[in-house]
């Protein structure tokens, strides 16, 4: 026989999976410190200077 399962506890159980997993990746997003984020945007804009210094000026394409 087939195991009985109630709908109700069930859609429970996957709302709570998915808001742990929501907080889970939230805590990643939103859980730096101020130095981190700063570390992480500097290292960003060098990379986009760095990017832009190696840039061939055509004239034609743009």
């Amino acid at each position: 026989m087939a195991e009985i399962v109630n709908l109700r506890m069930a859609r429970k159980r996957k709302a709570r999976a998915d808001k742990d997993e929501a907080a889970a990746q939230n805590r990643v997003l939103f859980g730096r410190s101020k130095a981190e984020r700063e570390k992480t945007e500097a290292e960003a804009k060098l990379a986009g200077r760095r990017l832009d210094g190696h840039r061939r000026e055509d004239g034609e394409g743009a």
